[in-house]
């Protein structure tokens, strides 16, 4: 069931939700009745966010919601009510307090989603009604943003490399789009060694998988997903509960399929190719070791440090291999490291780009989203941290420091100086249940590269 509907002119009933803060609170008491005042008083309610409140009328039926918001946070604000109210419709009050009415029924979209592929359905989310013109303007989003979330959360055994090829067939077929793979040793013959280095190893053959679409004279532009759909370190082994939720490792691809699926059913102007190296780095007898060396696509060597370092190694190839079509712009997602969620937490993806402006116009572009992202440096001292005695340089290297931006760094050695380029190194990923945010994948930058896309090439 959608938990946006339309505005009809029919008389279907809905409950006005209101949100309320504590600048509110005065003028609300002003116009509620006697009985509403004195059920806010022995309910002890106050306007603090997440606080809801049911106002009955006289014959016991929800008339009004009272909500506390934080104006700062519209996404937040009625992202928990879906599941929170009884099922029925409701809509925004026209009393509520000033907020973005698209970013709060966005909220209210995502607050409504479940992943319930391997269990019985719950109940159904209440549904808001909206205007025809914000139902046009969020479905894209709201669809694609339960890809992500869909894709991420399926575990490994649905969601190998094979699954990921599939998904982005679906969206070529909708849109009329090419796709073309390379699987298995295909891999070697076309030259994408490190790609093949990385999946090997699995029982699954590792792919390369490309989409095209789109005019050949419109601005070229690549958008690359890391497709890790399970990584358990190689022979680096991860411990247990490192271990545990890599199926979440091919969350760069998520975003890079969807991101391509709202840029063809926008028919933006561009000539698009999506690019997704989709492996899985598994243990066996003919898997990757520590300090092998592999020429890669681009004729650098690299020495493996360490198998665990793999996201690098198979998004390098497929950047390379972008960087032969000479594209106006390259942007690559991956789920690449743990040390970018110890520099900003779960929540905000790091931002690397090695032009300002592209940082500046997506940075304003996720301020106007609602979905954050934070620029951390291509600080290029930082390159001896990876330097090899015995390789042009090595994957990874002994010191912990500064990882997001070393891991950075490594993938913008395949990027020539006049090339456009940006990476966003995202968690894909909520640890708990917050309104909006239910517990599981998620899409983290989507909309802030979705919007600033959509106004490179307006």
């Amino acid at each position: 069931m959608p938990s946006l509907i339309e505005t009809r002119s029919g008389k279907r009933r809905a409950i006005p939700v209101e949100m309320v803060d504590a600048s509110s609170i005065p003028t609300l008491e002003a116009r509620l009745t006697a009985a509403d005042r004195q059920w806010m008083v022995s309910t002890n309610f106050r306007p603090n966010p997440g606080a809801v409140l049911l106002l009955p009328d006289t014959h016991g039926v929800i008339e009004r919601v009272l909500v506390g918001v934080d104006p700062s946070e519209p996404i937040m604000a009625l992202g928990a009510l879906p599941y929170r109210l009884p099922e029925g419709t409701y809509e925004i009050a026209k009393e509520s307090i000033p907020a973005d009415p698209d970013l709060v029924a966005l909220g209210w979209a995502l607050g409504a989603y479940r992943f319930d592929r391997y269990r019985s359905r719950g109940r159904a989310p209440a549904q808001l009604l909206v205007d025809s013109a914000t139902l046009r303007s969020l479905q894209p989003i709201i669809d694609a943003t339960y890809q992500v979330r869909d894709l991420v959360n399926t575990p490994t055994e649905d969601m190998g490399p094979e699954h990921l090829a599939e998904a982005i067939r679906a969206h070529a077929t909708t849109h009329k789009a090419k796709v073309r793979e390379w699987v298995g040793d295909e891999l070697l013959t076309a030259n994408f060694p490190t790609i093949h280095a990385v999946g090997r190893a699995s029982h699954r053959a590792p792919r390369l998988i490309e989409l095209t679409w789109g005019k050949n004279s419109n601005p070229k532009l690549v958008i690359i997903g890391k497709g890790v759909c399970f990584d358990t370190g190689g022979l680096d082994i991860k411990p247990s509960d490192g271990m545990r939720w890599m199926k979440k490792d091919m969350g760069g691809a998520a975003h890079a399929i969807a991101l391509a699926g709202l840029i063809m059913q926008a028919k933006l102007p561009v000539r698009l190719t999506l690019l997704v190296p989709a492996v899985e780095n598994a243990i066996s007898g003919n898997a990757m070791r520590p300090g092998e060396v592999i020429r890669t696509r681009a004729g650098m060597t690299v020495e493996v440090d360490n198998t665990d370092a793999e996201g690098r190694l198979v998004l390098c190839d497929a950047i390379a291999f972008a960087v032969e079509q000479a594209p106006d712009l390259i942007v690559d997602f991956a789920t690449l490291t743990g040390a970018a969620r110890v520099a900003l937490g779960p929540e905000v993806p790091a931002l690397f780009t090695n032009r300002d402006q592209l940082a500046d116009h997506v940075i304003g572009a996720a301020e106007v989203s609602a979905d954050p992202l934070w620029r951390l440096p291509l600080w290029r001292p930082y390159r001896r941290m990876l330097d090899s005695y015995i390789a042009d340089f090595a994957n990874s290297g002994a010191s912990r420091h500064a990882g997001a931006i070393t891991a950075a760094l490594y993938l913008e050695r395949f990027v020539p100086e006049n090339q456009n380029w940006m990476h966003l190194d995202t968690y894909s990923w909520n640890d708990g249940d917050t309104p909006a945010h239910p517990r599981g994948g998620e899409a983290q930058g989507l909309r802030a590269f979705y919007r600033f896309l959509s106004e490179r090439y307006a």
